[in-house]
């Protein structure tokens, strides 16, 4: 059964639009048909079943079965990314939803190179969103992460979370293992995780971390590239607290 995302705006009761992307991957690239059945997503945990009837223009179709489905992990993780060049956090984006994080959060940091504002930090996050969305649809997700604006990393440091929300600071220059970091971890309930852009974060950076109560470990002998950082350490969490176990 062929997969699409929908925003939950777009579903009508029992019917269901299809945006134009989606539309045109239906009919033109699929070929499919009036009377052809698909799944729709809405990112809410539900996968609704859809009989297809019109595919002109934005397709349309009607609801002919919805289940509930959860896939999502049980330990929700955030990974605070320092923004990297490129297209670089379209790939981190990518794993880390199959990984089943829960929310990327861009950070600047002293040593980010890219500088986004007003319409380019709009289209580009609707990008980073659309990404998101597709990687979701691929591994089978049926909630959506959440993609948050770039935001500069003392804020991210300095967002309030639950007591019981472990907080971990990647860097590279520190020599306590994660494991050691983890050390006495009981029962949290979720993660949230800095990792630097490819310069690295700051030693400023880390100990303002540090001053605000977040753990902070390196990852083994090797230096890991960026875009390889987050989603091994998503990995890792998973498969400590996570259902990748």
């Amino acid at each position: 059964m062929r997969r699409f995302t929908i925003t939950q705006d777009r579903r009508r009761g029992e019917r269901v639009t299809f945006d134009r992307e989606e539309s045109r991957h239906i009919a033109r690239v699929l070929r499919l048909r009036a009377g052809d059945t698909v799944v729709a997503v809405d990112g809410s945990g539900r996968d609704l079943t859809v009989r297809l009837e019109s595919l002109d223009g934005e397709a349309t179709g009607v609801i002919v079965a919805e289940t509930a489905r959860e896939t999502e992990s049980p330990f929700p993780i955030t990974l605070v990314q320092g923004l990297p060049k490129g297209d670089k956090l379209e790939a981190i984006i990518r794993a880390v939803t199959e990984l089943g994080a829960a929310r990327v959060a861009p950070a600047i940091t002293a040593r980010t190179v890219v500088r986004l504002d007003g319409a380019r930090a709009t289209t580009r996050l609707a990008r980073w969103q659309r990404v998101a969305r597709e990687a979701a649809k691929q591994c089978g997700r049926a909630r959506l992460p959440v993609i948050d604006p770039v935001r500069p990393l003392d804020e991210w440091i300095a967002e309030p979370v639950a007591p019981s929300v472990l907080r971990v600071c990647l860097w590279e220059e520190d020599e306590t293992p994660l494991a050691g970091c983890l050390a006495g971890v009981t029962s949290p309930t979720g993660a949230v995780v800095i990792v630097g852009p490819e310069g690295g974060l700051t030693r400023d950076e880390v100990e303002a971390a540090r001053r605000a109560g977040w753990r902070v470990a390196g990852f083994g002998p090797r230096l890991l590239r960026t875009e390889t950082a987050g989603p091994a350490i998503v990995a890792a969490l998973q498969f400590h607290f996570g259902d990748l176990g």
